[in-house]
């Protein structure tokens, strides 16, 4: 919908004072008084200095007193390195248009003037004679379109898209009586179908099929913003490279001007870390390191570094009873879906590693095996929590012993002994709990096959049991990878620094 549609505004984005003051003059003289002795007292107050509030303090430390200015600059810190790590770490992040959610209020509204807007439009254009004032600003709105919509380096197509849609020449039309907006509207829909996505051709297209002008332009508007988007979808996907180049330098200058505001450190990150150095130093027998002062600090360096990528494979097996690192706090859900990925491909891995351990006939045959597998991992790709496996996992053993009998009845053999497939029913149950050994085994090799791919950077064959899941396997490796590294790369020198105090 045009930008003027409802309210006139000057060129600063303001609304347009009055052009009269005799509105003024009829304000009763005790609310003229209100609003001064308002304005006075707010400006007195002003001189006392900014609003200030108290941020807590925490493990003792006293409360620091910001001002709103400084407030809003951390809160603004924050969201923008939340925004260039969100592009830098998605390989799929899109702009997307916004739209009011159902039923409330700035959707209704926004509805009403919308509707209003079109319809006032064609009453206009069905006056006699026409009124063609908002036909004619529709227009031009249409021409500033294309500004956004083509780039600066179409100058040859905006030069023409402007001569054709010269506001004055269309005016002078309207008052001959000789102006036809269907013209009009062909040449837009020619301009935009040579310039659109791919994606939105089909759109374009249909736009040539609708009769009603006023329909038309109004379809012509819709596809103009999609067109928008696309362009600014476009320039991020230039601009990614860039973003992801100087995202780190970015996310770590933030988290350095937000820690000049908060120095009280980050508990759950410390114990993070500390419960994975302890966990290292047993493992390790608190061994001790001789020779040279530079040779134990790289020593102690290599086993920092060894703790902390410990302690991002930990996020994959999180307990729950554990609060959740604040540096990993933007990644949070990503974390909490390679967890659920992780944890579906188990049950998948290990309900295909009982059945062929039980069913020779499947295991001999690789294309049944890779059938059952992506079967499998259908059959679990809704399952979001250990609850969603309890439901799901008796149609797991169903499924199972419907791909046996298929299997049995081929190759002509007798049905499963009744013993035989209540244990078998018994095993891949069992899945769905902790207390399961397959289960644990597959966990343990899934878990060992992240953690060889965090250390090195050549291709790593998919863990025994997982063949059939390679791709899935890979996938999810990778998508931790990238968070991890990119973390470590952002606050890879806050961490050593806590484990260099312990």
């Amino acid at each position: 919908m045009p930008a003027d549609a409802f309210s006139r505004m000057d060129s600063s984005g303001s609304a347009a004072e009055p052009s009269s003051s005799s509105e003024a003059k009829d304000i009763p003289a005790n609310i003229e008084d209100a609003i001064l002795r308002a304005r006075t007292e707010s400006e007195s107050s002003d001189k006392s200095g900014p609003t200030r509030f108290v941020l807590p303090g925490t493990s003792g430390s006293p409360p620091k007193i910001l001002t709103l200015d400084e407030v809003q600059d951390a809160v603004k810190n924050i969201e923008n390195m939340s925004l260039a790590h969100e592009i830098a770490i998605n390989s799929d992040f899109k702009l997307q248009p916004y739209e009011p959610p159902e039923n409330s209020l700035e959707r209704i509204i926004k509805d009403t003037m919308h509707k209003a807007y079109w319809e006032v439009l064609r009453e206009q254009l069905a006056r006699q004679p026409p009124c063609y004032d908002m036909a004619i600003q529709l227009l031009a709105d249409i021409k500033d379109a294309f500004q956004s919509v083509l780039s600066k380096n179409n100058e040859r197509a905006l030069a023409r898209i402007n001569e054709i849609l010269d506001e004055t020449v269309i005016r002078q039309q309207a008052e001959q009586g000789v102006l036809d907006f269907q013209i009009y509207a062909k040449f837009v829909i020619h301009i935009m179908a040579l310039s659109c996505a791919p994606v939105r051709d089909e759109q374009i297209a249909k736009l040539k099929d609708i009769q009603d002008v006023v329909e038309l332009f109004r379809g012509i508007l819709e596809a103009l913003q999609l067109m928008k988007l696309d362009m600014a979808n476009c320039l991020l996907d230039a601009a990614r490279n860039d973003v992801i180049a100087n995202s780190v330098e970015y996310e770590k200058q933030k988290f350095k001007q937000f820690l000049e505001l908060y120095k009280d450190g980050f508990p759950e990150t410390q114990k993070w870390l500390k419960r994975n150095q302890i966990a290292a130093n047993t493992a390790q027998g608190e061994q001790t390191t001789t020779g040279s002062s530079a040779t134990a600090s790289d020593t102690q360096n290599r086993r920092s570094k060894d703790t902390i990528f410990n302690a991002y494979l930990e996020l994959i097996d999180w307990d729950t009873e554990n609060e959740f690192p604040e540096m990993l706090e933007m990644d949070r859900d990503r974390v909490i879906g390679l967890q659920t990925r992780a944890s579906r491909l188990c049950t998948c891995a290990s309900t295909l590693a009982i059945t062929c351990a039980a069913i020779p006939s499947i295991a001999q045959a690789a294309d049944l095996r890779r059938n059952l597998a992506k079967e499998l991992v259908i059959l679990l790709q809704n399952c979001s929590s250990t609850k969603d496996l309890d439901d799901n996992i008796e149609n797991i053993w169903l499924h199972v012993r419907s791909v046996i009998a298929a299997r049995l009845q081929e190759l002509h053999q007798a049905k499963l002994e009744e013993a035989v497939e209540s244990a078998l029913k018994t095993q891949i149950l069992q899945i769905a709990k902790k207390e399961s050994p397959v289960r644990n085994l597959m966990w343990k090799r899934l878990l060992a096959y992240i953690q060889l791919v965090l250390r090195t950077n050549s291709s790593i064959p998919a863990p025994p049991g997982f063949q059939e899941f390679a791709d899935d396997v890979e996938g999810l490796a990778t998508a931790f990878k990238r968070i991890s590294y990119y973390n470590y790369a952002v606050y890879g020198e806050y961490y050593h620094e806590i484990l260099n105090k312990v």
